[in-house]
């Protein structure tokens, strides 16, 4: 009885097999077979953690190492980067090699080597994303706290990195970068937005920030904000377009609000409201509000009437 059983499962998962084999012949995009000729998720995340090692080598260390020393954590953490990074970044140049003349190999390892000239400068960014985090949230006791937990910050500080490989024309890397950070944090930062220093996320889940937005310096914004396109109904026809606003310095925009489009500025010092949504420029030093509306909860007392309590009655209730 179990062998009949098991014969036809056989055949039934064999028939699925024929099935998806014919199905994969039909010549599709997705249909492609190339397993060993595309980036490694995997990999790509192990750079993230040595980069992060880089960034903050009094805090994360490759852990497979008993001692441990800042320049001797410096030295494995680099060599581990230049070696996966370049061989990552060799198979995304391989796409379109049209673009890429020559050695690709030596194309790659000359894009890491520039990227990592950079590493410097983008840590006295994330140096200063830690101190407005600091000053910004009450709840914050101190600089470890703040990079060891907050969601914020590891969004910021994995843009900047991947922003860095953006800008050198490096192809999905870069994206694959953020995506992994908005996979843990609920936080959306196309590495091709340009965002400035002392940036302070608070809480950060359900922020989007889309690719072609300029974000000014001293800058804070809370959890569920969009700077987003006004319309994406030209598809690809908007690519290499300001399709995203521009957030000048010193500006805060608390949370739900969304601030859309191309040519929409929020001048310097502004203040948007939580649940606004702007598309057009608001000058500077402007406070952006939206009404509230009026609450009003239907309570039924013992006498079984009811009466209506609004938003600014002082009353209290059991639950």
């Amino acid at each position: 009885m179990d062998m009949n059983r098991d014969t036809i499962l056989e055949q039934k998962i064999n028939g699925l097999i024929d099935k998806y084999m014919e199905n994969l012949s039909e010549g599709k995009d997705i249909d492609q077979i190339g397993t060993f000729d595309r980036p490694d998720r995997e990999k790509i995340i192990g750079i993230l953690n040595a980069l992060q090692g880089i960034v903050f080598p009094g805090y994360f260390r490759n852990k497979a190492y008993k001692y441990y020393t800042v320049k001797n954590n410096m030295s494995i953490q680099l060599e581990d980067i230049i070696y996966n990074l370049s061989k990552q970044i060799e198979i995304v140049l391989g796409f379109n090699r049209e673009n890429h003349e020559g050695c690709i190999e030596k194309q790659a390892q000359e894009l890491v080597f520039s990227f990592l000239d950079r590493l410097p400068e983008v840590r006295e960014y994330i140096e200063t994303d830690v101190q407005a985090t600091l000053d910004g949230d009450p709840a914050a006791f101190n600089k470890e706290e703040v990079i060891y937990t907050y969601p914020g910050l590891y969004a910021t500080m994995v843009y900047r990195l991947a922003h860095e490989l953006y800008a050198l024309g490096i192809p999905l890397i870069p994206r694959m970068m953020t995506e992994y950070a908005h996979s843990i944090t609920g936080i959306d930062i196309n590495p091709g937005a340009t965002i400035g220093k002392y940036f302070f996320i608070d809480h950060g889940t359900g922020i989007v920030v889309g690719e072609t937005t300029v974000v000014g310096d001293n800058v804070k914004v809370y959890q569920g904000v969009t700077l987003g396109a006004l319309s994406t109904r030209g598809g690809r026809k908007l690519m290499n377009t300001k399709r995203h606003p521009t957030i000048m310095n010193n500006v805060t925009i608390y949370s739900g609000a969304s601030i859309l489009g191309g040519n929409t500025v929020i001048g310097e010092g502004a203040v948007i409201g939580g649940n606004a949504f702007i598309t057009q420029s608001v000058p500077a030093g402007a406070r952006v509000t939206v009404p509230n509306q009026e609450m009003v909860i239907n309570v039924k007392d013992q006498s079984t009437e009811t009466r209506d309590l609004k938003q600014d009655d002082t009353w209290y209730y059991m639950i």
